[in-house]
């Protein structure tokens, strides 16, 4: 039988590394089926939200977030190449919301005029600017009570940036023109294809925007979930209609192995053109479909490097990433740890090699992680109530320790379960 890796026929016994395998590997298996090898972190489960198609596990830890802070108040932030699906999260997180009954609002911020942005967001007084002949109602006047979504935050214009950071912190606006402040109910879900730490973007702003970031996977690092995309799309009302579905196999290994720029959406758009060909009977080549041989060159990753077995090979085992020393962690690789150990301070301290010590005053330098006795205790008890009174949900959603926030808790006389043994 004829085996195949990304493409590339093989003889023999070959062993993959593990980055090859990071990466996916596709096996192709007598020209009549295709497997991805991949790593897993956790089983599949049933966590399905309309529009996030996948496997994967990054996909699902995706859902999970969704899930979890749907119910909520919070605002959330959506980060994601273009094409990874920004606004079927805003979504999705609306539609699992209190506030699913009310419309959701969205606003491209890259589409607003620089001169009239204020007043498109927050509104204008008649007479505020020229052409104002009436009051205007802005976007959170809109979504009062409901959900805004600020598609393009990135591309917000500098001069309204500071208002928003003060609807934000306050739920205070006041429009353009206008003698007095208005207060708005609506959440605020943003998202953005552009890197807002290394730019001008107004850091007091970014950091009132991330109290909750759901980071979205490009369609390469999820290479498993292709095949997946690929039987969700042909069944689709937008490709239902188009009735020869047979893809070759050559055809599907290229869709398998190409790296998607464009993610999602360009999977989407390219293989719709494919299916179209090939019902008007002009089937096309794969390097046609998705533009120049020359950005072929530049998008295709390379072929699998694969090394053929020998009596004295080593077997390939994962490597321990190196641990990092004290003064090089940041506070994003803190923050991390305990997010992935349930704001439990000494299993986070285990994951990055520590001592409980050192987690402590890393945790107290840290700007973005809050002190309990900090909090509002109306938000602590909205939040307890948002999170199905699980601790570390409630903690994940605070952004503060599990242990201290329970005892904290005991001691408002709220009912929490007992400190588990650290």
């Amino acid at each position: 039988m004829q085996v195949e890796l990304d493409g590339q026929e093989i003889r023999g016994n070959y062993q993959l590394s593990p980055e090859q395998i990071s990466n996916g590997v596709i096996i192709g298996l007598g020209r009549a089926v295709l497997l991805c090898l991949h790593w897993l972190t956790f089983l599949p489960k049933d966590n399905a939200i309309d529009g996030l198609i996948g496997v994967s596990s990054c996909i699902q830890k995706v859902r999970d977030q969704i899930f979890q802070i749907a119910p909520t108040d919070h605002g959330v932030l959506v980060l994601g190449e273009t094409g990874t699906g920004k606004e079927v999260v805003a979504r999705a997180i609306h539609s699992l919301s209190l506030r699913k009954d009310k419309s959701l609002v969205s606003v491209n911020m890259a589409a607003l005029n620089e001169d009239l942005a204020a007043a498109d967001l927050f509104g204008a007084a008649k007479g505020a600017y020229t052409g104002a002949q009436s009051t205007r109602n802005g976007f959170f006047q809109e979504a009062e009570g409901a959900t805004l979504f600020l598609d393009e935050i990135g591309n917000a214009p500098p001069n309204t940036q500071p208002m928003l950071l003060r609807v934000l912190e306050t739920g205070d606006y006041r429009p353009l023109g206008a003698t007095k402040d208005l207060s708005t109910s609506a959440r605020i879900i943003a998202a953005t294809d552009q890197d807002l730490y290394g730019g001008a973007f107004n850091p007091a702003l970014l950091r009132r925007l991330e109290s909750f970031v759901i980071n979205l996977p490009p369609l390469r690092s999820r290479r498993e979930d292709i095949g997946v995309l690929i039987i969700h799309l042909m069944q689709s009302a937008s490709l239902a209609n188009i009735t020869d579905k047979n893809l070759s196999f050559t055809l599907l290994t290229q869709f398998a192995t190409y790296d998607w720029p464009g993610n999602v959406r360009q999977l989407r758009n390219v293989l719709k053109s494919a299916l179209l060909g090939m019902a008007n009977d002009e089937p096309a080549s794969f390097s046609s479909l998705i533009g120049s041989p020359l950005k072929q060159k530049i998008y295709v990753r390379e072929l699998t490097t694969i090394q053929p077995v020998t009596p004295s090979s080593i077997p390939v085992r994962h490597e321990k990433p190196t641990r990092k020393k004290l003064n090089e962690l940041t506070e994003e690789d803190v923050l991390t740890a305990l997010e992935e150990n349930d704001w439990n301070i000494q299993s986070a301290a285990q994951a990055l090699e520590i001592s409980r010590p050192s987690m402590y005053k890393l945790i107290e330098a840290n700007k973005h992680i809050r002190r309990v006795e900090k909090i509002p205790h109306d938000e602590i008890y909205k939040t307890w109530h948002a999170a199905n009174n699980n601790i570390e949900q409630c903690a994940s959603l605070l952004k503060t320790p599990a242990e201290a926030l329970r005892r904290y808790m005991r001691g408002l006389g709220i009912n929490v379960q007992a400190d588990p043994i650290a």
